[in-house]
């Protein structure tokens, strides 16, 4: 078993383009420093819904391709914002198809930890975290790290 090289440290993180996620996102690079690890920004779609008179219903464009390449750009884009064009530990993005929360927690099986940030975009005001942070929290099966906003 020596002779197997040592596999990188996972660290998986969601990103949706909110400030928090970004700190998040920049916590996460710390801390792969800190450890030789790598970070994985996640990104959730869906297909978007609307209310209309008669209920809930798809938009008339399902385009999957792009709709998940619109997502992968978010995600790339917020890597650049958040930690440069040349950071200082691996990183790639991922986009997949679910909700933020269970899409994190799926994507952060194995790893050795998931990390978010405490309000998103969807957040409610006056909220201590949000309620995909909630989520992780509970159902994630690694360590979950959530970083809180700014003290202002």
């Amino acid at each position: 078993m020596a002779d197997q090289p040592e596999e990188k440290g996972r660290i998986v993180v969601g990103v949706d383009g909110s400030e928090s996620s970004e700190r998040a996102l920049r916590w996460a690079v710390r801390q792969a420093e800190l450890t030789g690890g790598e970070v994985v920004a996640v990104i959730a779609w869906e297909y978007p819904t609307y209310h209309g008179a008669r209920g809930w219903f798809p938009p008339g464009v399902t385009d999957e391709a792009a709709l998940e390449s619109r997502a992968r750009q978010e995600a790339d884009r917020a890597v650049r914002q958040a930690v440069g064009e040349d950071p200082p530990v691996e990183v790639r993005t991922e986009a997949r198809y679910g909700s933020p929360a269970g899409s994190l927690v799926e994507a952060a099986r194995g790893a050795d930890l998931l990390v978010v940030g405490s309000r998103g975009l969807g957040g409610f005001a006056g909220m201590l975290i949000g309620s995909v942070a909630q989520h992780c929290t509970r159902h994630a099966t690694v360590p979950v790290v959530v970083v809180r906003d700014e003290e202002k």
